[in-house]
């Protein structure tokens, strides 16, 4: 029996790395149900943000890998337009699982769910998965060849 019967979680999941895995993993190992909020093209866009892939492909990646990574685990997948998405609308979701980065995004979510007359929701937070320099993991640093996925250095002069 998990703790929650149902979290919500989000990204952009852009290239898919080990932070991700484990902010899914932590999400998945407290809950019966996840639902992982998707950045939308035109939300990542106003976040300041270019995806290498689009939102399809982002959904398919993302589908695949929590097939591989955590199999027999329930989810579903919302395209995202805000913030928030249905972690503010749902109101069975029991807790938001973020990381130390976006972790003040709680407070307003649960100010959004007071307005609404619904229950707040736990705020889990995972801390950050670091790179073999204790350097964060991010898409950004493997697109500019930083590092890769798992965290390993790339670049020869550091």
């Amino acid at each position: 029996m998990s703790k929650y019967a149902l979290v919500a979680t989000g990204g952009t999941f852009d290239i898919i790395h080990k932070g991700h895995l484990k902010l899914l993993s932590n999400a998945f190992d407290i809950a019966d149900k996840v639902i992982i909020g998707l950045t939308s093209d035109e939300f990542a866009s106003k976040k300041g943000k270019i995806p290498t892939n689009n939102y399809d492909q982002r959904f398919e990646n993302l589908t695949n890998i929590i097939s591989k990574e955590f199999p027999d685990n329930s989810f579903q997948i919302s395209k995202l337009e805000n913030d928030f998405g249905p972690a503010v609308l749902e109101k069975e979701v029991e807790a938001l699982v973020v990381s130390d980065e976006t972790s003040n995004q709680g407070n307003k979510l649960n100010e959004l769910r007071s307005e609404k007359n619904l229950p707040h929701v736990q705020i889990v937070t995972v801390p950050m998965f670091l790179a073999k320099d204790g350097t964060r993991i991010s898409t950004t640093r493997i697109k500019n060849s930083e590092i890769d996925s798992d965290g390993n250095l790339l670049s020869i002069d550091k």
